[in-house]
């Protein structure tokens, strides 16, 4: 039985609550009172991402975390681009509309999920292992670990089993139950992007710059079907001539000719997680137009070259930006749901 005071003020819904306290605050403009109204918009305003924690399981499903690890660990090990697909995976469901797991559901008769967008259709991978972590989490720990956050900590230890940094994942995130082809349409950044539409799409999602370029150095693993590169490798001119060749025999230059052929993002260490990624830019050897637009003559190309001499400042950068990312527009409290199967709401 809620409290009259609940019952009032809709604490339960965070949103109601601010609007109320945000009314307060103008009626109090003039009075001694407004110093408590501003603070307690300050607080409402990290509800939200205050109800996120590290160890949001860990009395309801303490094996949850260690039951996603080993899973990355083995489907990593069958295939290491694999890593790459869940990580990518993370990141294409968090910049649509927050990390709720929409990416993760079918079409229905009420609306068309992200899977066949541009970006994602032919190319996100990577939906059976977290079909497949998920049927194990339900037997151990059945209604209790969202799908949202089996993507936040499976993109965490992909980056891990291929070398790369740890980071502390947030969880208690709940799912979407609904997705939009749209959003995913517009939102998610495009290898044809230029370096000022790149900072654009990351800037609408709250990341600087800085943040955008270390986020892009997930692209230190992971391969590109040639339609993606065949523009850049035939027409541009800020290219390794030597790789640009060594790209052509797998990648004809015919439309419709081997458009689904892949080629590393990264051909120095494609199955490592590291900072070659960035060696690879200052020697033009990016391998998508948006690769390379981080280093080519404009005002990202310092931060490239840091990246490129100290992987530990990448590290510690990219693991800061997978936070935030992570943290994009989480559902919690009631919200959404936590569903059952991935691919579907309940």
């Amino acid at each position: 039985e809620p409290s009259v005071f609940n019952s009032i003020f809709c604490l339960h819904k965070p949103s109601v609550f601010y609007s109320f306290v945000s009314l307060l605050c103008i009626m109090a403009l003039y009075s001694h009172y407004y110093s408590f109204c501003f603070s307690m918009l300050m607080f409402l305003s990290g509800m939200t991402s205050a109800q996120l924690s590290s160890n949001f399981y860990a009395s309801t499903c303490p094996k949850a975390l260690s039951t996603i690890r080993t899973a990355v660990n083995n489907a990593v090990a069958k295939e290491h681009r694999m890593g790459a697909s869940l990580l990518r995976l993370h990141f294409h469901d968090c910049f649509v509309n927050g990390c709720d797991a929409s990416i993760l559901l079918d079409d229905t008769s009420s609306f068309t999920g992200e899977k066949t967008a541009a970006p994602n259709a032919n190319s996100a991978r990577g939906f059976d292992v977290i079909d497949a972590i998920k049927s194990q989490l339900e037997t151990v720990c059945p209604g209790l670990v969202s799908c949202a956050d089996i993507l936040s900590v499976a993109a965490r230890d992909s980056v891990i089993a291929l070398g790369g940094p740890s980071w502390t994942v947030q969880l208690g995130r709940r799912d979407s139950t609904t997705a939009s082809l749209s959003a995913a349409n517009s939102d998610l950044p495009s290898p044809a992007m230029d370096l000022s539409d790149l900072i654009t799409a990351f800037s609408n999602k709250g990341f600087s710059a800085k943040e955008m370029v270390a986020l892009s150095g997930s692209h230190s693993t992971g391969q590109a079907q040639c339609l993606m590169f065949r523009d850049r490798i035939y027409n541009e001119g800020n290219i390794n001539s030597t790789f640009a060749t060594s790209l052509k025999s797998n990648c004809p230059s015919s439309s419709g000719t081997g458009d689904g052929n892949l080629s590393p993002l990264d051909a120095t260490s494609p199955v490592i997680f590291d900072n070659a990624y960035f060696k690879n830019l200052v020697n033009k050897k990016g391998l998508l137009h948006s690769d390379q637009q981080l280093f080519n003559g404009g005002s990202t190309d310092s931060q490239v070259t840091t990246y490129s001499n100290s992987p530990a400042t990448f590290y510690a950068d990219f693991a800061s930006a997978m936070v935030k990312m992570g943290n994009l527009s989480p559902l919690t409290g009631t919200s959404g749901q936590i569903r059952t199967s991935c691919r579907k709401i309940n």
